[in-house]
């Protein structure tokens, strides 16, 4: 039984060409045997001869817009969206034009923002934007219009919901960007944030171990209206502290539901080997970035329908497996009429996730 020999089905709903979902298949089908980014790699992994792939994979990258079929797996039922920044070391790569340095000062790479749905435990990816030290030198602009770029380009899709962000994202220029946007947000507070009350008298985070404590009405910087929740649990070093526009203790509950996209980035690196990712143009960068976030939903889904059949009084051990990992990793066998049911019920999950296009993409 070859485990991907249904990926064609799931990739019909993110191209509309038949070609497209040929080649999309065979790629993808790569990727995921090759548990790589290289191109290299995942042409050893497809049918055919390995140059003549690398070829295909090329054309392939060149001809699809593989951003705008990404934003097809946002889910519109999702109750919020998670941004989330990861760096990508590049050491061997200073010459390349997109690569600067990282937060170190010394390490070459480049840093990709990532919006997600929550989805099991994991993040599924809909969109992204990539940028770097160089990228913001050569621009003569900040990192923060990537974060905005990222943001406006989805915000007919957010509409009501909230976006939930961390400590990277707490700086006054963002703040103010959300609420000209009218965007409703939920973020974790970086340390050292200042808050004046109505009087314009400072406010001071404090909240003892074991308790809750809410700020309503309060102003970040002095400029952008928000209240504010801090928790301090038993066990942790330090408390937690969000601030949003929504009522306080809701965001809270936000924020505590928001599903560890860390790991699918440890996953993606991990299991995809997407810290490894290179090209020498950042348009190829960035879609082959795309198709490998494609790969790694359509595994994510048909991971989870899996595990579920494995493991149908899941044990704790069970509840940490992503659904990734289960496809992947795990030695598993199931007759083919079982395997077949779990690629239906999973295909019936991607077909509810992927919608078409809208029109502004």
């Amino acid at each position: 039984m070859n485990k991907f020999t249904q990926l064609s089905e799931f990739l019909a709903y993110l191209f509309d060409d038949e070609k497209a979902v040929a080649k999309a298949n065979v790629i993808t089908e790569g990727i995921l045997k090759a548990r790589s980014c290289r191109i290299s790699e995942i042409a050893r992994e497809m049918p055919g001869q390995e140059a003549a792939n690398y070829k295909c994979i090329q054309r392939f990258l060149t001809q699809q817009s593989l951003g705008s079929t990404l934003q097809r797996l946002y889910q519109e039922q999702a109750d919020f969206m998670i941004g989330d920044p990861t760096e990508m070391p590049r050491p061997q790569a200073k010459k390349t034009g997109y690569v600067g340095t990282l937060h170190d000062g010394e390490t070459s790479g480049y840093w990709l923002l990532l919006l997600a749905t929550p989805y099991q435990g994991r993040a599924l990816p809909c969109h992204f934007v990539s940028y770097s030290s160089t990228i913001i030198g050569t621009e003569a602009t900040s990192r923060n219009r990537y974060h905005f770029q990222a943001f406006a380009e989805l915000k007919e899709l957010l509409g009501d919901k909230p976006l939930v962000l961390d400590r990277e994202f707490s700086y006054l220029e963002l703040m103010q960007a959300l609420v000209t946007e009218k965007l409703n947000f939920v973020i974790r507070l970086k340390v050292g944030a200042k808050f004046l009350d109505s009087e314009g008298k400072a406010v001071a985070l404090s909240v003892k171990k074991g308790e809750t404590r809410i700020l309503n009405k309060v102003f970040y910087m002095g400029q952008v209206f928000v209240n504010l929740i801090g928790q301090w649990k038993e066990g942790l070093h330090e408390p937690l502290w969000v601030m949003t526009n929504l009522p306080a203790e809701q965001g809270l509950s936000i924020y505590l539901q928001r599903m560890k996209i860390e790991q699918s980035f440890r996953d993606l690196k991990s299991l995809l080997g997407f810290d490894k990712m290179m090209h020498k143009k950042r348009h190829l960068m960035e879609k082959m970035v795309a198709l490998v976030l494609i790969a790694y939903a359509i595994g994510l889904v048909l991971g989870e329908a899996l595990r579920s059949q494995l493991f149908p009084l899941p044990q704790r051990k069970h509840k940490l497996f992503s659904g990734l990992f289960v496809l992947l990793k795990l030695k598993w066998s199931l007759p083919y009429q079982k395997f077949k049911l779990v690629s239906q019920q999973a295909l019936q999950t991607f077909a509810s996730i992927a919608h078409p296009v809208r029109t502004y993409v």
